[in-house]
């Protein structure tokens, strides 16, 4: 066994690690260790834009969690994917960015996340960003991370989605990280000169040089060591030999919303009953620790398409290997794209003040892992609601690391969940039904046209639901008793150790979590630091003219009669 002294040890080089590990290592006084379960992000199959199912679905690069069986989805068991690799979930996700509404982050803040405001969240938004149009209020143009809008829309599909959400009578948004999030409009991604821009490229790789930062792949944490009520250390394994390192300041776990309370559960840090049924000593009684997990869940709606326009033509081998080829050249082309270039988000009803529904549009029918796709022309609209209300855990089952822990999400516990999916149903189903999609859209091919009342959307949806992979809240922060971290994110009755990732999101935020777990990780460092957290912005808000009496600003140009 060998024993090494930091000043930080951050457990998970994920969306969250890798930013804490370059901003606390700016410091040259600093010594910060990094321990990463994983491996090196250098394959081709991370850094392709495009060819984000792939890591998404191998050993090497995911934990490959699964859920219990669901007993609200017909006891399914759903594949639950976090990054097992340098860059952690952001080198295997989707690579969209989407921050959340700024209601959102005031949501956190009346929920008892203190500091946690848009107000005192945006200026890190805009520090971890370099937006390829240029920084304005909202958007920052010369940080760590890379944003753009893929190949500009050039799919004629995309412009027609974007209209056909006007015609139903919703806005169009020219920037929905910015003023306005609700309408139809672009969406953007963490892609830089063509590859993918994820922490590890953006945040950790430049700050490896420094000889301050020591980064340990391949390795297991077994355990935070806790002294009294203070963390002085960590245990983990790499290359067969046990190690412990030991901390002067704090341990920083970084781990995410699944390893993050399955590591606090090990070392002894949760629920008291939980810890002694796997067989865990009890060091601090938090009854919040793996509690509380949400998720993003959605369906896929399906059409086919009349004219050969979509990706459906670029599943082949061939036409797959042109496209890679293209891009290890170029860094260009469909490579350099996830695809997801137009989305958009709604309120599902009167007196929302802000959206609840999103869409990510998709030129292509096939599953989201890429599996599966239709043998003509199709494309596919990704919808949920936003807000969840059901509300799952995460458990230990043995002190033993390598053993996962039981994951229960509770998908479609809640009524309002349920109800959200048919009116995800419904009005998707109206947006494609305008006159902007006539060109192109053929016959319905999931839910289908005979899917129609509340009865049979629901087994639709029981049947087809799929984690949308944006699991969060088993840290909840907060000041009451089911808190498991402050306000600073420090946990709850435990001296020198935080929890820094989306784990401790109170609330999902209304949109994809990478970027929201980035800001987090920007304003942690500072607080980590000591040093003043950035000036809150006054940046002003767009709402929806007449939100507080109408779902959208006029009535659609076509409706449907036979939902």
């Amino acid at each position: 066994m060998s024993t090494d002294q930091y000043d930080y040890i951050i457990v998970g080089a994920g969306s969250a690690g890798c930013v804490l590990a370059n901003r606390l290592s700016e410091d040259p006084s600093v010594r910060v260790l990094v321990l990463e379960y994983g491996g090196s992000d250098r394959s081709i199959i991370i850094q392709m834009p495009s060819a984000f199912s792939m890591p998404m679905n191998t050993k090497k690069y995911n934990w490959k969690y699964e859920t219990a069986p669901e007993p609200h989805l017909d006891g399914r068991q759903l594949h639950c994917p976090r990054g097992k690799v340098l860059g952690g979930s952001s080198s295997i996700n989707g690579l969209v960015y989407i921050r959340g509404h700024a209601y959102d982050f005031d949501e956190w803040e009346s929920l008892g996340a203190r500091g946690w405001g848009y107000a005192n969240c945006l200026p890190y938004f805009r520090r971890a960003e370099n937006y390829k149009f240029g920084g304005d209020l909202y958007r920052g143009e010369s940080g760590p991370l890379s944003t753009n809008n893929g190949n500009n829309m050039r799919n004629p599909l995309y412009g027609a989605w974007v209209e056909a959400g006007a015609q139903a009578g919703y806005i169009k948004t020219d920037d929905c990280n910015g003023y306005m999030q609700e309408g139809f409009g672009a969406m953007h991604m963490t892609v830089k000169d063509g590859v993918r821009w994820s922490t590890a490229n953006a945040y950790l790789r430049p700050a490896m040089t420094r000889p301050n930062l020591h980064v340990v792949t391949n390795a297991m944490t077994r355990q935070v060591l806790i002294q009294g009520k203070r963390a002085v250390g960590v245990v983990y394994d790499q290359g067969g030999v046990r190690h412990t390192a030991r901390c002067r300041s704090e341990v920083l776990i970084s781990s995410g919303p699944i390893g993050s309370p399955h590591l606090l559960q090990r070392s002894g840090i949760g629920p008291a009953d939980v810890l002694r049924r796997a067989g865990v000593e009890v060091r601090h009684d938090l009854p919040g620790v793996g509690e509380s997990l949400q998720d993003h869940a959605e369906i896929y709606i399906q059409y086919a398409c009349k004219q050969p326009v979509t990706l459906n033509s670029k599943m082949d081998p061939f036409s797959k290997f042109m496209i890679g080829l293209r891009w290890l050249l170029f860094k260009d082309g469909l490579g350099a794209s996830n695809h997801f270039e137009a989305g958009g988000f709604i309120r599902s009803e009167t007196g929302l003040r802000w959206p609840d529904i999103q869409f990510h549009f998709l030129p292509a029918a096939m599953r989201y892992d890429g599996d599966k796709p239709l043998k003509g022309h199709g494309f596919m609209i990704l919808t949920g609601p936003n807000k969840p209300k059901s509300r799952g855990y995460v458990r230990l089952n043995a002190a033993d690391p390598y053993v996962h822990p039981e994951i229960r999400f509770n998908y479609l516990e809640r009524e309002e969940d349920r109800e959200g999916f048919r009116r995800c149903v419904r009005l998707t189903r109206e947006i494609i039904a305008q006159p902007a999609m006539d060109p192109f859209r053929d016959v319905e091919l999931a839910p289908g046209p005979d899917v129609r009342t509340d009865a049979e959307i629901d087994a639709f949806v029981r049947a087809n639901l799929e984690s949308t992979m944006h699991p969060c809240g088993s840290c909840r922060m907060g000041e009451d008793e089911m808190a498991v971290v402050d306000s600073e994110l420090r946990v709850r009755g435990v001296d020198g150790l935080r929890v820094i990732d989306s784990s401790v999101f109170p609330t999902e935020p209304n949109g994809n979590l990478n970027a929201p777990t980035i800001m987090l990780a920007e304003r942690a460092a500072d607080l980590v630091k000591g040093v003043p957290t950035l000036e809150p912005s006054h940046a002003e808000v767009g709402l929806a003219d007449g939100w507080e009496t109408r779902q959208r600003t006029h009535q659609p140009k076509r409706k449907l009669h036979h939902v």
